[in-house]
């Protein structure tokens, strides 16, 4: 391997032309990304021209004989925006005029289509007429409260449009797309034309809220777009400062910074292609952590191209070696890190494993760059100067003064080893309390108004978002038998004895509210009185298929997860009375439930699976098993580190947090392998083992203290996102990236002094 990189370097140096042609030919293909990234797909269908296959007619025609009828059923789970109304009373005078005018405004929106709240929902007879809750004309403080109370009584009202409380309501909006030329009108405008109205009834105290699907996707696109270039700029500023302050050179400076910013818009260009849209961890996070991954190769290599210099070595001869001395530990790293980062590929998550598979990209990309752009330069005449500010640099000059912390780990070695295994086992017992967790408002910026409001409707209505039980039996059991609703009033109880389960909604409800009273083979017949669109929102007896749905609230999966257990227990043993029946429990709470344990066990698989390729890695590499094992627990300890702090301070295991481990085990094994690369080459140049530690302290210990410092600073930068997200893995990085300096610096030492292999005197042959 060692020859390998020195041809690399002695290539690197002295064939600049072809490095010049290298680097213009993935600059290209990048520019290619950033301009056109469908032209390859285009070339490839004129090379290649599309085979159609014949489709056979009677595949598409329908196996079922029962012809469903055309009609659209009311649903309340389903609208495009949800305008939250807040109010005292809204069962007065002024309040109905002012709702009732609110609606009027709303639909004379363009974009608006129709609004369905509790004065305009369907009648629950097909004899019956339309009847408003709200009395027409002007009435009595008595009839208001017996409309108060018709309402709560409703089983499309009560709970699901109305708060139990009655201080809250809801308006559904169905949107008008092709009228809808801006964000803010699918948002701001509807809030505001409704708080316009309410200021001609100046008695009529109304506060509004804009939630839903559109309002809560609008707001996760701005704060990602919003996010995307300016936490960019900040960090790559952050980064800069950091290095011109540590370096204290401004050639060095910008030598440095070409490599990775070169790295990233490679990477960002060629990424292009995979046309992976709208995933926050490649718009935001990578950027960030492609320039980092490479300005810890680049810094390593620049300061040790920087000592060579100032020990006046030209600059063509300290490129060159500068590439031999460090070259293969910038590889390790990178290998290293890919690994970390393509172990994402085995995540459930697309997002997941989008950024793992963009990540490798730029990891080889960054690398690419660092071991071409930074020899090439530096061997030409902006490399004259570069060692200027050595001497003043504030780590080398503070240098010896941490030495001492070295010395003083090698006289109790084997103490601070113990304490490194009991400490890294201890963390790693606390972290493993961490249970999987995942909400809905997660992407969501916390004071965002979508937000804001969903957590409001988890209190007034049990929550925004509807899961479902999903009920269908055999033909053996006709559809107007009742059994039927016999089965489903079961299905109902059971989910009204769960607390955190909304008001359950079913063909059951409506049937209760009928007039008359007796057992569910007379009510059954009931079932012909409801209006088409009522029933077939619950009920298709074409399919043999009913529903029952209810309300979550937006408090995770670690706390619905026993719920869900329960409703599947019961739902078993409700179909064990029913033998005919089946119960499916299904819903997007029900699909995080069921899908999230196994990302999570899927990315812990792709964290340990990282492990132990990487010890295998360096076993290989360094000859040494038990060189590998010493490198677990510093490699280790700043995750479990960082999963211990997640536990005590309150937080569950969610995706974003899983990522972050497997991202931050790839980097903080950076340090570990440039401090045991440069300890084994000391090793051989010296009798005494200390002696190699001290010297590969001070060889790597500049490079270590400030990538590691230019690390922290640039996730910090992330820390001030308004993504509760991205501010996790911002936190979570800073955290695990300084505990692996410590790590290093502490632990590393102590292990490799009490148990790394002794040298072996070398024999010499007899004369």
């Amino acid at each position: 391997m060692s020859k390998t990189f020195n041809t690399l370097a002695r290539w690197t140096v002295d064939q600049r032309w072809a490095v010049l042609l290298l680097l213009a030919i993935i600059t290209g293909i990048s520019l290619v990304g950033y301009i056109d990234p469908g032209l390859p797909y285009r070339l490839y269908d004129k090379l290649v021209p599309a085979q159609t296959e014949a489709v056979d007619e009677n595949q598409t025609q329908s196996a079922d004989r029962r012809v469903v009828p055309n009609v659209s059923p009311f649903t309340l789970s389903r609208s495009d925006v949800v305008l939250v109304v807040d109010g005292e009373d809204f069962f007065t005078e002024v309040n109905a005029k002012a709702l009732r005018q609110v609606v009027d405004d709303l639909e004379a929106l363009d974009q608006v289509g129709q609004v369905v709240w509790m004065d305009l929902i369907p009648p629950l007879n097909i004899f019956g007429l339309p009847e408003p809750l709200f009395p027409r004309s002007e009435a009595s403080a008595t009839r208001f409260e017996a409309a108060r109370q018709k309402a709560m009584q409703h089983p499309l009202v009560g709970g699901q449009l109305l708060s139990n409380d009655g201080r809250t309501l809801l308006m559904l909006l169905s949107l008008n797309f092709p009228h809808v030329l801006d964000d803010k009108e699918a948002t701001d405008l509807i809030r505001l034309t409704a708080e316009n109205t309410v200021k001609q009834f100046p008695a009529a105290k109304l506060t509004f809220q804009v939630t839903g699907s559109v309002p809560a996707t609008i707001a996760a696109i701005e704060s990602h777009e919003a996010n995307q270039l300016k936490y960019q700029l900040i960090g790559y500023g952050v980064i800069l400062l950091m290095t011109v302050i540590l370096f204290r050179g401004v050639r060095a400076v910008m030598i440095v910074a070409v490599a990775p910013v070169l790295g990233v818009f490679w990477t960002l260009g060629i990424v292009r292609f995979l046309e992976y849209d709208n995933n926050p961890l490649i718009d935001v996070i990578l950027p960030v952590l492609i320039s980092l991954v490479g300005l810890t190769d680049g810094v390593h290599l620049m300061v040790q191209i920087r000592k060579l210099r100032a020990a006046r070595m030209p600059e063509k001869d300290a490129a060159r070696t500068g590439i031999q001395q460090v070259g293969m530990a910038c590889f390790l790293t990178s290998l290293t890190t890919a690994i970390g980062f393509g172990s994402l590929a085995m995540a459930d998550s697309e997002w997941v494993r989008q950024f793992g598979m963009c990540s490798v990209i730029g990891v080889c990309l960054t690398f690419v760059s660092v071991v071409t752009v930074i020899p090439f330069l530096c061997s030409t005449w902006l490399g004259r100067k570069i060692h200027v500010g050595l001497e003043n640099s504030l780590i080398d000059k503070n240098l010896s003064r941490i030495t001492i912390i070295i010395d003083a780990v090698l006289r109790r070695r084997s103490m601070v080893s113990v304490l490194a295994v009991v400490c890294t086992a201890t963390l790693f017992a606390v972290s493993m309390t961490l249970t999987p967790d995942q909400r809905q408002s997660d992407g969501l910026p916390e004071k965002a108004e979508a937000t804001i409001a969903l957590h409001h409707m988890d209190k007034a209505f049990g929550g925004l978002e509807f899961s479902r039980v999903d009920v269908s039996w055999t033909d053996a059991v006709p559809s107007d038998s009742a059994e039927v609703l016999l089965a489903i009033s079961e299905v109902d109880d059971l989910l009204k004895s769960e607390s955190l389960i909304g008001r359950p909604l079913s063909i059951r409800n409506l049937i209760d509210a009928q007039p008359g009273s007796g057992p569910a083979a007379e009510r059954m017949s009931l079932m012909e009185l409801l209006p088409p669109p009522l029933k077939r929102a619950f009920f298709t007896p074409e399919r043999n298929k009913a529903v029952v749905n209810f309300r979550v609230q937006d408090l995770g999966i670690a706390a619905y997860g026993p719920v869900f257990e329960r409703v599947e227990s019961g739902l078993a043993a409700i179909k064990n009375a029913h033998p005919d029946f089946n119960f499916e429990l299904d819903g997007g709470a029900v699909w995080r439930w069921r899908n999230l344990y196994q990302i999570v066990v899927d990315l812990a698989k792709s964290l340990g699976t990282a492990s132990v390729i990487i010890f295998l890695v360096l076993a290989i590499v360094y000859r040494s098993i038990l060189l590998g094992l010493i490198s677990v627990i510093p490699n280790m300890f700043p995750l479990v580190l960082t999963g211990a702090y997640l536990a005590l301070t309150g937080y569950n295991l969610e995706i974003v947090m899983v990522c972050n481990f497997t991202v931050c085990l790839g980097i903080a094994v950076d340090d570990t392998i440039h401090f045991l690369t440069r300890y084994l080459e000391e090793r051989e140049l010296t009798e005494s083992q200390d002696e190699a530690i001290r010297k590969a302290f001070t060889g790597v210990g500049t490079a270590l203290i400030m990538t590691t410092t230019v690390l922290v600073a640039g996730f910090s930068t992330v820390i001030f996102s308004e993504s509760r997200d991205h501010k996790i893995f911002a936190t979570m990085g800073a955290l695990t990236i300084a505990s692996a300096l410590f790590g290093d610096l502490i632990f590393l030492p102590a292990l490799l002094g009490r148990f790394a292999p002794k040298k072996k005197a070398k024999q010499q042959s007899a004369v």
